[in-house]
């Protein structure tokens, strides 16, 4: 017979009361579930605060002027087509002289510069030998008045280089991309056989004058130091060569000190300079001297 007792004990155990499963929570915007699992986004990065110095953007103007001084000489090239001599050493030094610059910012700190330089002079000497400057033969002993003006027209693409980025740090390492164009003119004399009559009483004009140029790139490297806001040193030097034709190769160094917008550099600078050797003559020389600048920054 069955009982009570005995069904009740093998009866299997109830279970325990309902629970409620946990509630559902919504997964981060950044670990939204996806096809292949969680997908992290990383955060952000951290922007970087860049500082434009004085003068890293906007446009300036400025006048420069420096005292060249230094030699130039003249020869003849591989085309003369004659045999006489015509070495000859200018004299005479050049005095102080203008040049002007213009500069606009370009990007992140770079900078598309144009500039002029001049150097000039003239004097008189005595001819060591006989000479043939420009088709005129001049007898060794005479007299000679000359003279010469040195252009140099520069466009310079000044690259920041380093460092990247630059932050609030003060030095800047650029790499510089330039044309220049150099043009030589000279002019001779010799006044006193150009006005002294022949044994016929007729008088002849012994006046010569000429000019060489030449287009060059030029690659070179500059360095910044912005000391403080309104106080930066800055040094520059580029140059280029071709063989057996023309080369060049130019330095700045300069202190510079910025009141409002108007700044005042000095500093000197150096510019070495041979015209092409491939032609009927050529010319050569180097310069050096100080300078100083009056900028105006737009800025």
């Amino acid at each position: 017979m069955w009982s009570l007792a005995s069904f009740a004990q093998d009866a299997p155990p109830q279970p325990p009361g309902q629970q409620q499963p946990p509630a559902q929570t919504q997964p981060p915007a950044d670990q939204q579930p996806t096809q292949g699992g969680t997908m992290r986004v990383p955060p952000p990065p951290p922007k970087v605060i860049d500082v434009r110095q004085p003068g890293e953007k906007g446009w300036f103007i400025g006048v420069t002027g420096w005292v060249p001084v230094g030699s130039t000489y003249m020869d003849k090239g591989q085309q003369a087509a004659f045999t006489g001599l015509s070495n000859f050493k200018f004299p005479g030094q050049s005095k102080g002289q203008v040049g002007g610059e213009l500069g606009v910012a370009v990007g992140q700190h770079n900078l598309l510069r144009f500039s002029y330089m001049t150097a000039r002079a003239a004097g008189t000497s005595i001819a060591p030998n006989d000479l043939v400057l420009y088709s005129t033969v001049y007898n060794a002993g005479d007299q000679l008045a000359t003279g010469y003006k040195l252009s140099d027209y520069k466009m310079s693409y000044e690259y920041l280089t380093w460092p990247y980025p630059v932050g609030a740090r003060r030095f800047r390492l650029m790499t510089l991309w330039q044309m220049q164009y150099i043009t030589m003119k000279t002019h001779f004399d010799a006044p006193v056989r150009s006005n002294t009559p022949d044994a016929a009483g007729n008088l002849f004009s012994y006046a010569a004058a000429g000019s060489k140029s030449f287009f060059s790139p030029t690659l070179g490297i500059g360095v910044r130091e912005y000391v403080t806001g309104n106080f930066r040193v800055e040094a520059n030097v580029s140059g280029f060569a071709l063989p057996h034709r023309f080369n060049i190769w130019d330095a700045d160094a300069s202190i510079n000190y910025r009141i409002g917008k108007i700044e005042v550099g000095a500093g000197g600078r150096a510019l070495h300079f041979r015209t092409s050797f491939n032609s009927d003559y050529y010319h050569w020389g180097t310069f050096s001297g100080a300078f100083v600048a009056i900028r105006w920054y737009a800025d």
